[in-house]
Formats: C-alpha cells, structure tokens, sequence
C-alpha cells in the first residue's frame, strides 16, 4: 500500500493552484489534498478535498489556520499577490514584502507542527532572467548566475533553501512561461480576457483580428504541464534542491496562432485590429452584460472575468509597440533530462481552455 500523502495547495484558485488540485486529486497514487484559497477552486473531479479560506496577508487568520495541520506532507506555494496594472506594482517595495510575507505567514505555523513535512515547491517566472527589465539570454538556463535585482523570488528562495537546510525537508522551484488554464477572475491567465473579447467583438459586429503591435516569438506553458510537473517534483529524487524551467516545448507568434483562437470562438479571421484591452474591455461593459443575458451564462461582470489579466494581454501582445521586442525562450532541457517530459500543442492548449471556459458557461458557445 502506498505510504499516506497530504499536499496543502496554497493560492487554489489561481490558475496553476486550479490545476493542481485536479492533477493530485486524479493521481494514481493517490493524494489528500487540503486547498487553500479565499474562494472555492472550480474543478471537476469527484474526489473531496477539503477547503480553507484563508487570507494570507493577515498573519493572526494564517497561524490558527495553519499551525494544526500536522498531516501535511508536501505543500505547493502558488499564492500571488499583484497590484492593479501588474507591471506597474512589479517594482514596488511593498509588492515584493506583500509576496514574501506571505510564503512566511504558511510556513511558519506549518512547519511548527507539520513534523511529516517533506518537500515544498514555489514557482517563479521569466522575471528571475529579467525580462521585465531587458533583454534575456535566449534561451534562458537555470544554470546561470542570478540576475541581479530586488525580488520576491530571491526573497521565497533563500527563505525556504534555509528552512529547508535546517529542518530537513526538500524543494523545488519551477519557471514556467506565460501559463495558460481555465480559471477565471485572476491576475495572469489570458484566455477569459481573449473570450470575453471575442464575445463583445461579437455583439457590437466588431472584427475580431489580433489587437496587439509589433510581436516577437513566445513560449506558453499549459496549466496542466505545471501541474504535472509539481506532482512530478512532489517525490522525484532528482527535482530536489533544484530549480527548473517547465514550457509547452515549442514557441509561437501571436499572429499564426490567432486564427485558431478565432476559430475556436465561432469568428472569422480578420486582419489586424490595435486595441487596448485594458481600455476597450472595460468601456464595452453593458454589452458584456447583454452576452450575459443572451446566452444564461454566470452571473460574472467583465471585471469578474478578467481579473487583472487583461493588463497581461496588452503586455504580451506589445499593444502600441512597432519594433521588434525582446525574445524571450527557456530552455528545457533540464527538466527534461532530470525525468519531467510532458509536452503540450500550444494551439490545442487554446482550444482546450477556450473550450472549458464555454462549457463552464465562463463566455458563450461559439456558435449564436
């Protein structure tokens, strides 16, 4: 019989959080998976877990919540806090002690009494190479020195390798690119934004053609392939103390990919259309509303499907840019050669999520 594992996912409604609860639910061996998040994960598998709300920031609601929990084996960190704008808050003092304090407010009381801990995984992102500063090495490898700026990432890493030395437990952090899931109503996931902007396109008789400028090569990495790869991490000898970038396995331009995108949504391919999400999204409101209605979808107001990702959909689509941008690419073959190999089609991970979101009565069906 398999030896009894508890994961606490910390940030389980958020998108790579999402995930991760249906991957360890549906694992063969077997996982109890305790999710935490200030509201309910939406998942489809029929194993129970059990839910915790709560809020993070608030060290007092983190220690009672917390500090009982001595089953829990493994803990997957995906909580994130983002300012209104993202990119604007990236720099900001209290964004990165925001995010620190965080990780410190779980693991503090867990580790207390948690005495079955025996690993711990976090996630970063293309800002640990520095793309939201410059140019990063293409493709970026783990093995490189840190690049140097003040970051929240830093600040997670060194807290949890020390803690990590001094109480026994093992670690690993993966990078992934921009992730792409079914959740709703967060800070980075783009396909809500980009199927509430095809169903508005569609009720004002607008065309839906690629609304950003001048794009350079990107990688994805599906939600799934995340949590795959925590699970993967979770009890593989060789992802212990390691840090790993994790992506789909191939890059893509925006404009090759839109016309699946479009096909998927039930609209014509059209020719480019510059708009600004974060502008155009919210001012076409009411007709969002009228979506609603027509087709009896939940009860959600634009911002409820957004979240703070339409802000993301201008940054990656370059809205306003006419050169060229950095490329950013990670290479994978560490992971890859440590035991991970999990792939996605970039196209069909579109279609897949746009897909759920429809069913899921997130945006309306593809076809009126």
């Amino acid at each position: 019989m398999a030896e009894k594992k508890t994961v606490l996912i910390v940030g389980a409604s958020g998108v790579v959080g999402t995930a991760a609860v249906e991957r360890f639910l549906g694992a063969d061996e077997g996982w109890d998976v305790i999710a935490v998040s200030r509201r309910e994960p939406e998942v489809t598998a029929s194993r129970p877990f059990r839910h915790l709300r709560v809020n993070l920031r608030d060290p007092d609601q983190s220690r009672e919540a917390f500090r009982g929990l001595s089953e829990v084996t493994h803990v997957v960190y995906s909580a994130l806090f983002e300012k209104e704008g993202l990119a604007s808050g990236w720099l900001d003092e209290d964004y990165r002690q925001i995010n620190a304090g965080m990780l410190k407010n779980v693991l503090e009381p867990l580790t207390a009494s948690a005495a079955a801990l025996e690993h711990v995984s976090l996630l970063q992102g293309t800002k640990a190479y520095g793309f939201h500063l410059g140019p990063m090495p293409v493709p970026a490898r783990e093995r490189e020195p840190r690049h140097q700026h003040d970051s929240w990432y830093w600040d997670q890493e060194d807290y949890v390798r020390e803690k990590a030395a001094a109480e026994g437990w093992r670690w690993t952090v993966l990078r992934p690119h921009v992730i792409v899931g079914g959740a709703h109503g967060v800070a980075m996931n783009l396909p809500p934004v980009i199927g509430a902007y095809a169903a508005i396109c569609k009720e004002e008789g607008l065309e839906f053609g690629f609304p950003g400028g001048v794009t350079a090569p990107w990688e994805s990495t599906d939600t799934r392939v995340v949590a795959g790869a925590l699970e993967w991490a979770a009890t593989a000898p060789a992802a212990a103390g390691e840090i790993f970038n994790v992506t789909n396995g191939e890059v893509f331009d925006w404009r090759d990919l839109w016309p699946a995108i479009a096909d998927s949504l039930g609209l014509p391919a059209a020719a480019d259309t510059p708009r600004e999400l974060v502008t155009f999204l919210p001012e076409h409101a009411d007709a969002w509303r009228r979506v609603v209605d027509r087709f009896d979808l939940q009860r959600l107001e634009i911002g409820d499907v957004l979240g703070e990702s339409h802000y993301l959909a201008d940054l990656v689509f370059a809205y306003g840019s006419t050169e060229m941008p950095p490329f950013a690419s990670e290479s994978t073959v560490k992971i890859r050669q440590a035991g991970f190999g999990e792939c996605m089609d970039t196209e069909e991970m579109w279609r897949y999520w746009l897909g759920s979101l429809i069913d899921r009565r997130v945006i309306p069906p593809a076809t009126s």
